[in-house]
């Protein structure tokens, strides 16, 4: 009796979905509507999730680069280390206290030369020094004390989650073909962590250094005996945190994906690690001058796809039940590239960047960096936050941790991404538009994806665009809308986000069209969406991205 009704329910509800969203458009899905206006169509399989992020999947990195730091001739980290970065600055403590919590990653090059001046060293503490000779272009730098009580002192006032980066190349020798062999000394390391515990501080996960994994960056440790050390640096924490619950998390190898190297490292640490990180530079140097072309190519941003998807499938055959996050992205490697990787068109790649890595269960997304370099979140000088943030702290309020599987017929310059709304019912769609001159109006139709081939994520592998063609004969699912809803009542929540005077290379992000900034107070603008009618097509402008929080769309897979 109950499959009965429920049935019965679902085909009113079928039939009221189509007349509201299908009888004023044709099904044709890319339909040229009038002018620079075509149309097209979402297709979502509200069935079930495909994935779950964290909640904090949000997350950016602090540094330790000096500001002797150059690439290209280019100096552009100020005083954006974690040694020398201004805590009182009321621009960042608000920036971090927006996202309630902001996850932070605190590494990157330099920290397999960091030493911890803890009881344990008995040097003087000593700065980096610019020295090309050494082993990534600087001598051994030294993190005080003081300045670990300062960090952490801001951190909790501003309510971030911490994952610190340690020095795996302690006690290691190098040899001449690059390698780094030997077991870790993980002394220093057990200090400070110790210093850690004793203090109250509380770090939610401890990363065991960073790309050296596979070939690695400047030198590189087998995976054999990455794991091992792996696997000491877990009973190293069982130990110190006996008597503190929860643990952290056991976080490695933050190097950039080798299938051979990850899956070795997986096997050998199946019951020790937590979280398996890898690095994203996808877009080459940041001297390239073709940067944009390849934020605007679709076929491109497709091809990390495949890393996604090794990635996943690597650690699904591994004995290992470790979480697969993003520990840093740039995008554009060697510090990025002003006026791009800070600029609103970056946007476009950063946003694909989290709906592509969600639809492949990718829990954390570590943007590099949050202040800093050429791609930080916030202006290395001015604290005054780039669109990038305005992008990150939108998803991490409207995009809620199930993920739908999505894509978009019509228009290949249409990047489509879906999840369950965020401490709200509904769900949020996420359109990004790469076209230079044409308005997409899109509708949304939700599929049952019973049969093997329609299980596709989204954007999974470039082929997934040759199939578009198919999704139009799927069967629409219903859609549930509250008890006594009137189609007047059935309002959805845009935003829109466009570059001022229509520049990709501004620094100026616009929300439905008024100018985000913050006041001389140092405050974070609010970020208020337009209320639009949920059964008309979603507009999307030429060169934008739009959230749409549809709180009305109860589906089977956000319940």
């Amino acid at each position: 009796m109950n499959l009965k009704m429920g049935s019965l329910f679902w085909l009113m509800g079928l039939c009221f979905w189509v007349f509201l969203f299908c009888c004023s458009f044709s099904t044709v899905s890319a339909d040229t509507v009038g002018g620079n206006k075509v149309g097209g169509t979402v297709f979502i399989n509200g069935k079930s999730p495909i994935g779950k992020i964290d909640d904090d999947f949000v997350c950016a990195t602090l540094d330790w680069w000096p500001p002797e730091k150059c690439d290209y001739g280019t100096c552009s980290w100020d005083h954006a280390s974690l040694l020398n970065l201004d805590l009182n600055n009321k621009i960042l403590l608000n920036a971090i206290k927006a996202f309630t919590p902001l996850k932070l990653r605190l590494g990157g090059t330099l920290q397999d030369k960091v030493i911890y001046d803890t009881e344990d060293h008995n040097l003087p503490c000593t700065q980096f020094v610019k020295n090309t000779s050494e082993l990534f272009g600087f001598s051994h730098g030294c993190l005080p004390l003081y300045r670990w009580d300062e960090l952490n002192t801001f951190f909790k006032k501003s309510g971030a989650v911490i994952i610190f980066g340690l020095n795996a190349l302690s006690g290691r020798s190098f040899r001449s073909d690059g390698s780094a062999v030997g077991a870790w000394d993980s002394s220093n390391a057990e200090s400070l962590m110790r210093y850690t515990v004793i203090k109250g501080y509380n770090i939610s996960g401890w990363e065991l250094g960073n790309e050296l994994s596979g070939n690695g960056v400047g030198t590189r440790v087998a995976a054999n005996q990455y794991a091992f050390d792996t696997v000491s640096l877990r009973n190293l924490v069982q130990n110190i945190y006996s008597d503190v619950e929860p643990k952290p998390q056991i976080i490695a190898p933050g190097g950039f994906f080798d299938q051979n190297w990850f899956s070795q490292f997986l096997n050998k640490t199946a019951k020790s690690l937590d979280v398996i990180t890898h690095h994203i530079y996808n877009l080459g140097p940041g001297v390239d001058t073709h940067l944009i072309e390849k934020i605007l190519d679709p076929s491109y941003l497709d091809g990390e796809a495949n890393t996604f998807g090794r990635l996943q499938s690597t650690i699904n055959s591994s004995a290992s039940s470790a979480a697969s996050w993003v520990g840093e992205a740039g995008g554009a490697y060697n510090s990025g590239r002003n006026l791009v990787t800070n600029a609103f068109v970056f946007s476009f790649w950063y946003l694909d960047q989290l709906g592509m890595a969600s639809a492949y269960d990718t829990k954390t997304y570590c943007r590099q960096t949050f202040i800093g370099g050429n791609y930080g979140l916030l202006n290395t000088t001015t604290f005054v936050p780039n669109p990038d943030y305005y992008s990150a702290l939108l998803w991490h309020r409207l995009m809620g941790r199930k993920v739908l599987a999505t894509s978009f017929s019509g228009t290949k310059k249409i990047r489509a991404y879906a999840h369950c709304a965020k401490q709200s019912q509904g769900i949020t769609l996420l359109l990004i538009n790469l076209d230079n001159s044409t308005t997409v109006e899109a509708k949304i139709t939700f599929n049952d994806t019973s049969t093997s081939h329609h299980k596709h994520k989204l954007h999974r592998l470039h082929r997934l665009h040759k199939d578009h063609h198919r999704l139009r004969f799927h069967r629409t699912k219903v859609i549930q809308f509250p008890g006594g809803s009137k189609t007047s009542e059935m309002v959805r929540e845009e935003y829109h986000l466009t570059a001022k005077d229509g520049n990709l290379h501004s620094q100026t992000m616009l929300l439905n069209g008024n100018i985000l900034t913050v006041n001389a107070s140092g405050d974070i603008p609010p970020l208020e969406p337009l209320n639009v009618n949920s059964t008309g097509p979603i507009a999307v402008a030429p060169f934008s991205i739009v959230f749409a929080h549809i709180p009305s769309l109860v589906l089977p897979a956000c319940r």
